[in-house]
């Protein structure tokens, strides 16, 4: 009885990937086949590469390929972005470069998600920090979104051009620079240099300190950190906060502001109560 190794685990997962294909969905003739799917030398043609190439990948004896070719074969597989990445870790050790396509809105169940923090404050933004969904926390305590159009409820908006938001800050200047450095992270994380572009330009035109802070070319991870800001209601306040990836979202962001204390969170019930939305 023979045992399957990890030797060759790339060839495994392109031949168990073209073995689910079927050859009449491409034009290719079902008649004659020993074994299911495409044949390797029409998985080569799709993906157009060297036959020979293509059967000595799945043999393990090609060498590690280039991540065009990856490309190329994970377009001639027809296989999902989860299916990609894996298919860029077997053969290059690596998750492939981030292919940035807007998504529009949240699916509900990522609302129910957002809605079952409160009174944690949290919400969702893309990679151009476009705030596409929040919860009542968020409403009370940051801005309420929902009375913005949606061209307004941008992150950097709020910081350089919003007085309001501004004054809420205890250090504007360190949070200016720390948003400006956390959004060129985001943007090329999310591979999408080309959409922020624009937005990049307008608030070169409209603020001269993000043109100022922009042309520094600053770095800053966001992962999590504390949080202190002025409310109009509360006065001052501290949260915890942290920002997570949506798995299978690259364009999508979610970042909770936890009530670095029971006292503020029970203030925060409190408005949420009387908060009529």
């Amino acid at each position: 009885m023979s045992m399957q190794t990890d030797d060759n685990a790339l060839g495994a997962y392109l031949k168990d990937r073209r073995a689910k294909l079927d050859p009449r969905a491409f034009g290719f003739p079902q008649a004659r086949r020993r074994t299911p799917g495409l044949r390797r030398e029409e998985v080569a043609q799709r993906a157009n590469i060297s036959a020979t190439w293509y059967t000595w990948l799945e043999q393990g004896r090609g060498g590690a390929p280039s991540a065009d070719v990856l490309d190329r074969i994970a377009r001639a597989l027809m296989l999902t972005d989860v299916e990609r990445e894996h298919l860029f870790l077997l053969g290059l050790g690596r998750a492939p470069e981030v292919r940035y396509r807007k998504g529009e809105g949240v699916t509900p169940r990522l609302q129910r998600v957002l809605d079952a923090l409160d009174p944690s404050p949290a919400f969702i933004r893309t990679a151009t920090w476009d705030i596409v969904a929040w919860n009542r926390a968020a409403t009370v305590m940051l801005t309420d979104y929902g009375k913005l159009p949606p061209e307004e409820r941008n992150v950097l908006r709020f910081i350089f051009l919003d007085p309001r938001v501004r004054a809420a800050q205890y250090d504007w200047e360190s949070v200016a620079r720390f948003v400006v450095g956390a959004f060129r992270v985001d943007a090329a994380r999310a591979g999408a240099a080309a959409e922020v572009k624009p937005l990049v330009e307008e608030m070169c035109r409209l603020s001269p300190e993000f043109a100022a802070l922009w042309r520094d070319n600053d770095v800053h991870g966001h992962g999590e950190g504390v949080k202190q800001m002025h409310h109009p209601v509360l006065g001052p306040v501290t949260f915890e906060y942290s920002a997570f990836t949506v798995d299978g979202r690259a364009d999508l962001n979610m970042v909770v502001y936890n009530p670095a204390s029971p006292g503020l969170a029970e203030k925060i019930r409190s408005l949420l109560g009387a908060d009529p939305g």
